[in-house]
């Protein structure tokens, strides 16, 4: 459904058509809600999930030299909400601690209905870096070691912001201001951000640099099947389909390989723990700081 609104907006900015249209065409016209050729990450067999945020299958094989066995699949979206509605809603996973450096789910949790056994924000006071303005690779790793030691029973959901904007390597920290909170993909478009696709990517792969060694170092912690994956890609330039209009950044519901095409590692280590459903742990409640998610999701580049 479309408002006089959004009409005008598109007006103002003919290049969100063109977007628009390209969604209908994966969607078939909004009868999909998400992308149904998309794997369920809780139909698969692993102990210990870890998402990258925003991380391309192709960038992934080419910088990753983790052990394991790596094959691409397809995600059930191209952006985090759109994922976690598609992977998490109207389902209870009593045996699974989701650790998580994204506000996304707290700020939609009136729309995705789920629950887990615990949920730890870690983006949450201490765990939220102020220079970065974003959770580091090092302090999600750490909330892991500790639910995993909390929780040895459950199966962990990991999920890493990186290589997801804010940029933490010297390319990014070069071209992009942090302190801009109207920070928006199309933007690149538009000649407001003066950056070339070439260092746009290079800030990318550093993100990726970064936070790899994380989850090595992951692997040597934890005991079991590990998996590496992503809830969506990114697209740097890339032209869309059926309107070839070039792309950045992950827009939903448009489902192009660059999107949707992402990294599944196995990484199996040691004896499997014996996983047990139990009744919730309401030690960290989602029903809290709605003003604090609001405001991290703007440092991500995220603007309502």
């Amino acid at each position: 459904m479309y408002t006089l609104e959004s009409l005008k907006h598109g007006l103002d900015e003919p290049h969100k058509i063109f977007q628009e249209v390209n969604r209908l065409y994966y969607r078939r016209l909004r009868t999909w809600p998400y992308n149904r050729d998309g794997v369920d990450i809780f139909a698969r067999d692993w102990d210990h999930l870890l998402i990258l945020d925003a991380c391309r299958y192709d960038m992934f094989k080419e910088q990753s030299s983790l052990p394991g066995t790596l094959e691409s699949v397809e995600s059930r979206a191209s952006a985090t909400e759109e994922f976690l509605e598609a992977n998490f809603h109207g389902r209870e996973f009593l045996d699974t601690v989701y650790v998580t450096g994204s506000p996304m789910l707290h700020r939609h949790r009136n729309k995705i209905e789920t629950q887990f056994h615990d949920i730890v924000n870690v983006w949450k006071e201490d765990g939220w870096n102020e220079e970065y303005r974003t959770v580091l690779p090092e302090t999600m790793t750490e909330a892991a070691i500790q639910a995993r030691d909390r929780y040895p029973n459950k199966r962990l959901l990991v999920h890493y912001l990186q290589p997801h904007y804010p940029f933490l390597g010297p390319t990014g920290q070069e071209h992009f201001d942090l302190d801009r909170l109207d920070f928006e993909w199309y933007k690149l478009l538009s000649g407001e951000l003066e950056v070339s696709d070439a260092v746009v990517e290079r800030a990318f792969k550093e993100n990726l640099d970064v936070v790899l060694p994380e989850v090595e170092r992951l692997f040597g912690e934890f005991s079991g099947k590990t998996v590496v994956t992503a809830d969506h890609g990114q697209v740097i330039g890339e032209r869309g389909f059926p309107v070839p209009i070039r792309e950045y950044g992950h827009p939903r519901g448009v489902y192009s390989e660059g999107l949707v095409t992402v990294p599944w590692l196995t990484y199996e280590n040691g004896d499997r723990p014996e996983i047990i459903a139990e009744n919730p742990d309401h030690s960290d409640s989602i029903d809290r700081d709605e003003e604090t998610a609001r405001e991290r999701l703007e440092h991500l580049g995220y603007v309502d």
